[in-house]
């Protein structure tokens, strides 16, 4: 009897199983409409969910049984949307589907959407969010929205100001739905939410936990979702172990990357894309160029990179433009890879960039001429001289020329330096752009008797460090004189009185390196203290993972200060954060200057504490390179923004030229690279440029234009 009682519990307890397991794999079978391949699809199925897929809405209406979950997708994106008849309504109500429609219409003659711009998505509704906020902010993109109309929507898009959350409200700004609710049974999107892989939705967290909501309200359970579909990636994790060639390793991707993104202007496109997008310079932005489009050589140049605007379809736009200081940043990368690699196409086509770039932009006039001897900022505006893009394109030179072994530069590389010195004033300031028809009307004596005082080290600090470096070869005791009366003013202002472009962080960042090389040159206990004092001021913001996290100044001495309300986002330059304490890293403007500067202050201090910075920051660099097998041009690039609290490329993308996702083959890239392979060989920027032998160049430049 025993026995026969424990067998009739076995049979019990198995068809429990058997009918709990049953249960179960009904719940984890979702119906869809969907023509191609679907992100949300592809993370269903990593979920273990299985997924039946019918070609006409029609059909899977008729095949989703009684309380089923159906996702529709659009089948024609972005050209038509879908659309559901009002039987079909009926249908979907009367066998009480839960309903999830993207780019879908209803009762509508509308025949498709609009691409957004930089519009972001704000949470309306955070009771459906488990984990999200109200006014939080995500991103979708370039992505195509339909227009339409509820009263309570769960998202919307709008151009909105802040960080990651939207600060000044839905105010002075337009907004549209997003999701929402149509009825009890059909969740409406206006845009197609489930491409978030393959248009680089971001944060990636947040739309994880969007997804996990809108799951557990088709399915009427708690959905928690383990994975996440993503296209493009870090290097590397915050706490992953680097391997022990890390280091070069990303060095040699950053400059693959310059072949990855095509950015070696080649004459087969030239005339298509360079000259067609380039404009006035403005805003030289177009498409990107084809994935097979052929690689130049140097001699025609190097793009600016990309443009922080994404399209419908995760590809990127591009910036068209060509820049005197992009130029010489980026033979310096080229050249030191060829230096520790002995790659003969780097070097080619380091110095394939050089000649193109003295032949483009150098400035051949009288010798008395104020213009003589300057490099024009770019193709567009030739007449226009920035001191720092001027510094920047020195200091290429002065680590390619060496490593190239070549010396046939080194005229015109003098006479840049001393163009500048002799438009700078007496007390050590340039200001921050000159042009050329104000130049040659007030004449040379009016800018070397000017007593302009800019504490703005962004644009005047970079040249000290070039002075400085002249200074150390010739003996010429003004360059000296000159650099340490502008750095003394600046000092003795810090910080109350600094002027500061997009940040305060980039000012002291900037400032480093011309401290490090006057440390070279006089070593006194004031010259160390200013750099161990301003290295100090700079480390306060290193965080956890090595990166810098950016800080704005006083409101009263910024350029381009936080986004003051909706209607001006996306319309100046700005920064990536709205307040101190936003968990964002800035490789435009700080972390890539703070980087060689660091390096530069080691290598001429030797102070544990800067080589332990240097260390933590370079770990960083190679943990936050971009990944990408999809997106091949931005494989091995390194992003503006980089939010090490999420982990992921996110921050405000308020900036009109230079957001979230640009790229700069200069700036951002060619720093970041030449740094890496300057700590791989175990010397500095100072030592490299000191092995140019400059003295008969330099005598005949002293007499001509001194």
């Amino acid at each position: 009897m025993k026995r026969n009682l424990f067998f009739l519990w076995q049979l019990i307890c198995l068809l429990l199983i058997v009918g709990f397991t049953t249960q179960c794999k009904s719940e984890k079978t979702i119906y869809c409409v969907s023509a191609s391949k679907n992100d949300l699809v592809d993370l269903l199925h990593s979920e273990g969910y299985k997924v039946t897929s019918f070609p006409t809405i029609q059909e899977a209406i008729e095949s989703t049984p009684k309380d089923g979950v159906l996702l529709i997708f659009p089948h024609n994106y972005p050209q038509c949307a879908e659309t559901l008849s009002a039987d079909q309504v009926t249908q979907i109500a009367e066998k009480n589907l839960h309903v999830y429609a993207e780019y879908t219409l209803i009762n509508s003659d509308t025949i498709s959407g609009k691409p957004l711009t930089l519009e972001r998505v704000v949470v309306t509704d955070s009771l459906f969010f488990p984990g999200l906020s109200s006014m939080e902010l995500l991103n979708i993109n370039g992505s195509y929205l339909l227009p339409a109309q509820t009263e309570h929507p769960l998202l919307v898009v709008a151009r909105v100001a802040g960080f990651d959350r939207a600060v000044y409200g839905l105010s002075d700004t337009e907004v549209h739905p997003l999701l929402y609710q149509y009825n009890h049974n059909i969740l409406l999107s206006t845009a197609p939410l489930s491409r978030f892989a393959s248009v680089r939705f971001t944060p990636e967290r947040s739309w994880r936990l969007v997804w996990q909501a809108i799951l557990s309200s088709l399915t009427s359970g708690e959905v928690l979702l383990n994975n996440h579909l993503s296209y493009l990636s870090s290097a590397f994790d915050e706490s992953q172990p680097l391997p022990t060639d890390a280091r070069l390793q990303s060095a040699r991707k950053g400059i693959e990357w310059f072949y990855n993104g095509h950015f070696l202007i080649h004459p087969s496109w030239k005339k298509d894309y360079v000259d067609q997008y380039i404009g006035d310079g403005s805003m030289p932005v177009g498409p990107p160029l084809p994935a097979n489009a052929p690689n130049g050589d140097g001699s025609m140049g190097v793009l600016e990179g990309h443009c922080s605007f994404i399209y419908h379809d995760g590809s990127q736009r591009y910036r068209y433009w060509i820049r005197n200081d992009v130029q010489g940043e980026s033979a310096m990368a080229f050249a030191l890879a060829a230096r520790h690699d002995g790659n003969t196409e780097h070097a080619q086509v380091a110095k394939n960039l050089l000649d193109y770039a003295f032949e483009t932009f150098f400035i051949e006039d009288k010798s008395q001429s104020p213009l003589h001897g300057l490099m024009g900022w770019a193709i567009t505006a030739p007449q226009v001289f920035y001191g720092d893009d001027n510094a920047r394109f020195i200091l290429g030179v002065l680590a390619a020329a060496p490593s190239l072994g070549e010396n046939r530069w080194n005229r015109m590389l003098i006479e840049n330096i001393v163009a500048n010195f002799r438009t700078t004033g007496l007390e050590g300031f340039r200001g921050d752009r000159l042009e050329g028809p104000d130049m040659v009307a007030n004449g040379l004596k009016h800018y070397q008797t000017h007593s302009l005082v800019s504490p703005h080290p962004h644009f005047e600090s970079w040249l000290w460090a070039c002075y400085l470096w002249l200074y150390n070869q010739t003996g010429y005791e003004p360059l000296l004189n000159l650099a340490k009366t502008g750095i003394r003013h600046t000092m003795k202002a810090y910080p109350s009185q600094w002027k500061w472009t997009n940040g305060i962080q980039q000012e002291r960042a900037r400032m480093i390196l011309p401290l490090a090389w006057l440390v070279r040159v006089e070593p006194t206990d004031e010259h160390l203290g200013w750099l161990n004092f301003m290295v100090d001021e700079l480390l306060i913001n290193q965080v956890k993972s090595g990166a810098i996290r950016e800080e704005l100044g006083d409101a009263a001495g910024g350029m381009f200060g936080r986004t003051k309300s909706n209607s001006q986002y996306g319309k100046h330059e700005a920064p990536l954060i709205h307040e101190n304490g936003d968990p964002v890293a800035d490789l435009l403007y700080t972390n890539n200057f703070a980087f060689i500067g660091l390096h530069e202050a080691a290598e001429a201090t030797g102070n544990p504490k800067h080589k332990e910075a240097v260390a933590r920051l370079s770990d960083f660099m190679t943990r936050a390179q971009v990944r990408s097998e999809r997106f091949k041009d931005i494989d091995g690039a390194w992003f503006r923004a980089f939010n090490y609290q999420e982990w992921d490329y996110w921050a405000s993308n308020a900036d009109a030229g230079w957001g979230v996702w640009s790229t700069l083959t200069g700036w951002i890239q060619s720093w970041i690279v030449s740094t890496q392979y300057l700590i791989e060989m175990e010397t500095s920027l100072w030592d490299i440029a000191n092995q140019m032998d400059i003295k008969q160049d330099w005598e005949t430049v002293k007499s001509e234009m001194l």
